[in-house]
């Protein structure tokens, strides 16, 4: 049988590639992959909802070390702003989580930021910065354009 080939070894051509590959590596809570996702800086950061910044892969990994403790998150990507200058991707995404509770499988919404660089060794993320996002219908990310008073 054959195996498949590392992902270390994988040229991630495209942001969404390198980003379906962090979506699943939370489901699935695999640490190896979710860490051959990140780029080879010093000054790859990681803010999980609530949490406080993690900067480097050490502590990155820590973090995800930590949460796959519990299992994987079900947490799919729904919706996806993409912004695509030079080698940096800016995805603004709406993120779906399910989480089971005493009351029984509940469903919220986060909203993050992922930025993308593009390496020797194809797209990295160098940021994830998720948030709590209340109710979907009050967070589409949307054309309209906004005033700040």
């Amino acid at each position: 049988m054959a195996h498949p080939r590392p992902l270390q070894a994988l040229l991630l051509a495209t942001p969404d590639e390198t980003e379906a590959q962090f979506y699943e590596a939370m489901q699935t809570a695999d640490v190896e992959r979710m860490m051959a996702l990140w780029a080879d800086d010093d000054e790859v950061a990681c803010v999980h909802p609530q949490g406080p910044r993690l900067l480097g892969a050490h502590a990155i990994r820590a973090g995800f070390d930590e949460m796959f403790g519990r299992g994987g998150v079900d947490l799919r990507a729904v919706q996806v702003r993409r912004s695509v200058i030079g080698h940096c991707a800016v995805h603004q995404v709406l993120e779906q989580v399910r989480v089971a509770t005493p009351e029984g499988p509940q469903t919220g919404h986060l909203i993050a930021t992922n930025v993308y660089v593009k390496t020797p060794q194809g797209w990295r993320m160098l940021l994830h910065h998720a948030s709590p996002g209340g109710a979907r219908e009050s967070h589409e990310l949307g054309d309209a354009p906004s005033t700040l008073h």
